[in-house]
């Protein structure tokens, strides 16, 4: 293994280990002490330990057993050795780590701010961890196997009605409020999660048709500095060859571009959409 490959992999363990310990905070200081459960296995932990006061750790391990076991034959190789790690220490630390009293108190009663900073520090945690090449196990390994042997039904649908049946429960082993600030810190987690993928460097991608494609061209490069990518195409009614531009911008610069589309051609046809994640010059260089 040269340098740069055993550089990668100790940065997977740093983000698998960081991220295992603030999954768990959020667990220890926001939800479990207000009967919140965001979906997932853990979610499920914690609404047995309200039925049948199951430790929440060893539940969580108990549950994922099974899932490593079909899972390892399935992927097989680090990511399954990460993923074990991440669930051994994720399970150990909720049951065993203890915080003063007094920090309990802080958040305690508060369950829009418990919601808010739960969600927070868990969509951190899991995202860390997944950028560690790794998961937290639960719902994420059930979305796997469920993929494997129903490849017609996508990850997140399996993810989702996995976490929907464990929020619904959770209106039933506590009360219908708590599923409602549970699915408001599922959706702040996933939001963080997808966040720490993507970044902060999105961009607005533009599509443009115009009859004065060379001289939008020239303005573009001149006035916003951004690269264009002329794309030939043909309309499908009249037949006629056209010039499509391809753009990509920040997004402080949304209004400048379409000032500058409207001035040399009031008539072009222009599509604005998002783009998450854009890695090149100019914007998100590529990592090694």
């Amino acid at each position: 293994m040269n340098q740069s490959k055993k550089a990668a992999e100790i940065y997977n363990w740093i983000f698998v280990l960081v991220g295992s310990a603030l999954t768990a905070l959020a667990y220890n200081l926001f939800f479990i002490p207000n009967n919140i459960a965001p979906g997932g296995i853990s979610g499920l932990a914690t609404e047995l330990h309200k039925l049948f006061g199951f430790h929440i750790g060893l539940t969580i391990i108990v549950i994922n057993i099974p899932l490593f076991i079909i899972g390892w034959k399935i992927r097989g190789g680090m990511f399954m050795v990460r993923t074990l790690v991440s669930t051994l220490l994720l399970s150990a630390l909720i049951d065993y780590l203890r915080l003063p009293q007094a920090v309990y108190d802080m958040f305690r009663g508060d369950l829009l701010l418990t919601t808010v900073y739960g969600g927070i520090i868990m969509g951190a945690g899991v995202g860390l961890t997944i950028r560690g090449n790794a998961t937290t196990g639960g719902t994420d390994l059930v979305a796997i196997i469920g993929n494997h042997w129903f490849p017609s039904i996508d990850v997140a649908w399996i993810l989702f009605g996995v976490d929907f049946l464990v929020i619904a429960l959770a209106a039933v082993v506590f009360e219908p409020k708590m599923a409602l600030y549970a699915l408001a810190a599922a959706f702040i987690g996933a939001r963080i999660v997808d966040f720490m993928q993507t970044g902060v460097r999105r961009a607005k991608v533009f599509y443009i048709i115009s009859e004065k494609s060379v001289v939008i061209t020239q303005r573009i490069l001149l006035s916003l500095d951004r690269g264009v990518t002329i794309l030939h195409g043909r309309g499908a009614y009249s037949g006629k060859e056209k010039d499509v531009l391809f753009c990509l911008v920040a997004p402080q610069q949304i209004t400048a571009m379409k000032k500058l589309i409207a001035q040399e051609d009031p008539d072009a046809f222009v599509v604005v959409s998002d783009a998450k994640e854009v890695l090149g010059e100019g914007f998100m260089p590529h990592k090694k």
